[in-house]
Formats: structure tokens, sequence, C-alpha cells
């Protein structure tokens, strides 16, 4: 695979390979990555490093490979946040209480969210991916941070401009503060969609200009980095503080799961941010 660069910076430990944002870091002690799929102990179509108890995957292994990501990564286990993302546009503010939620089972994460904001040290927000767009955010201001799933339906309904709002409204964050980073997803070149999703944009966004480009055939692809950075831009956070990885997913099936590429038996990468205690 050609080498991830721009807003990503490719790092190892222990055989597990891992991304961060080196623009959001630098600002401040936080920790903004995104999981690779390898260095866990998942086999098949899971290999190896499946972050996610919803697949259909060995709990045991699951368990262990987000064991060794915490580990490898450097943030606690017992500060994981977890939400069960439903495709959504909620964001949720959680603290200490929250702490451990979803981690060991699924069954205990915050329940329909897809977006989680936090601004306590110790907590490590944490989604699932498999082709949708991670979206992380980062006040060093005010020390506030935010996550958000952003699959074509979240986009819709805008998930990064309530992510946004949220730390604002909630947090007290000042939006032309916010670093944003956009993590690896499907892109463009891959990203193929019918004619219910292009008629959904069309009937709820006043401008979809750019955002479909012709494909092979007939396919229009759409443009979902595109379209969350109008969300973010849109929601007042300075263009130039909206960091894109520009990495597709299914273009880069043997480094990332995607759940297009896999025919929908993929695992999950996680993206994580956070802000260690003692900081």
């Amino acid at each position: 695979m050609e080498a991830l660069a721009g807003a990503l910076r490719r790092r190892e430990r222990n055989g597990v390979v891992w991304y961060d944002f080196p623009a959001l870091t630098a600002a401040g002690a936080v920790i903004a990555s995104v999981a690779s799929r390898h260095g866990g102990v998942s086999e098949g179509s899971f290999a190896s490093l499946n972050l996610s108890y919803a697949v259909g995957d060995e709990a045991g292994r699951v368990r262990e490979n987000r064991h060794r990501l915490a580990e490898a990564v450097g943030f606690a286990e017992d500060g994981i946040v977890c939400a069960a993302q439903v495709h959504g546009h909620r964001v949720v503010y959680v603290d200490r209480q929250s702490a451990g939620a979803g981690y060991v089972g699924h069954e205990t994460a915050i329940r329909d969210a897809d977006g989680l904001i936090t601004d306590q040290p110790g907590l490590t927000l944490w989604l699932g991916f498999a082709d949708c767009v991670p979206v992380l955010a980062y006040d060093p201001r005010r020390r506030a941070v935010g996550i958000a799933h952003a699959g074509w339906r979240g986009t819709l309904a805008g998930i990064a401009r309530e992510l946004v709002v949220s730390l604002q409204t909630r947090l007290g964050c000042r939006v032309a503060d916010l670093l944003v980073g956009v993590g690896p997803s499907i892109g463009p070149c891959c990203y193929a969609v019918g004619p219910d999703v292009i008629g959904a944009f069309q009937a709820t966004w006043r401008d979809v200009d750019g955002l479909f480009a012709p494909g092979p055939g007939d396919t229009l692809h759409l443009d979902l980095w595109e379209a969350n950075r109008r969300l973010l831009i849109g929601a007042g956070v300075p263009a130039e503080n909206v960091l894109i990885a520009r990495q597709c997913t299914a273009c880069h099936v043997n480094e990332f799961f995607s759940h297009r590429a896999q025919h929908g038996r993929a695992g999950r990468i996680a993206a994580v941010i956070g802000m260690p205690e003692g900081g």
C-alpha cells in the first residue's frame, strides 16, 4: 500500500498499526487516532485487529484486540467510552460515570448515539468504522474533545454539524478554536450510490453541486469527505482547521476494514480521541 500522507501519520508498536493526526496531537496533550486492521488475533475476514463485538467475531478475540490497541496507543482501558451506533445524528455528553461503557461488551454501550463529547481528562471516546467517516474534534483552549460516525445517513442528517454545535453549546467551545480530523473512509473513487441516496440529498440539502461525480457506466459516486467538510465549515470551523485524510478504506482494504469491498463481511476499525489525565 502507498504511504498514507498529509493529515495522518502512521504509527506501530508491538505489531499494532494505527494512524494519528499530528495537527491535533501537536496542539496539546490529546490522543486522536484511527486503528488499522493490523496487529490483532482475529481470523478470516476479521483478520486481524477487529475491534467490534457486533460483527460475528469471537468476543474473546475482540477483547484481546481492544487491549492491544489501548496498550499500543497508550490510553487507559478503564476510561474508554463506546457508543451503540445507529447511523443517526445524536451527540451525547459523557463524564466519568460513563467510563467503561461498551468496552467489554456491546450491551453496555451508550445507546443510540453516533457522536460523543467530553471535557473530562482520562476518558477516551471510541467509535467503530468500516467505510463510514470518522470525525474527530479537539478544542485545545477549552480542553474538550468529540467524535462522530458519519455514514451517508448521518452525513445527510448533519452529524458533523451536530458535533460542532454540541461542543459549542454544551461545553462552551469557540468554533474558531476547533481542530477537526476527518479520517479514512470510503472515498468518492469507490462510493457508488443509488437513486435513493441521491434523491435524499437533493431533497434535504440546499446545495449538492459537486457532491456527486460520474462513475463507471451510469453510476454516481458520493463524496462523503466533501459533504462533511461543508458541514464543518458551515458550522463555523475555519477551513484551514479541517484536516481530511483522503484515504479510501475500499481502495486500501489490506490496511482498513471495508464493508463494501468485503461484501458485508468485515471487521471494524476504531477511531479514538481523549485527553489523558495529567497531560
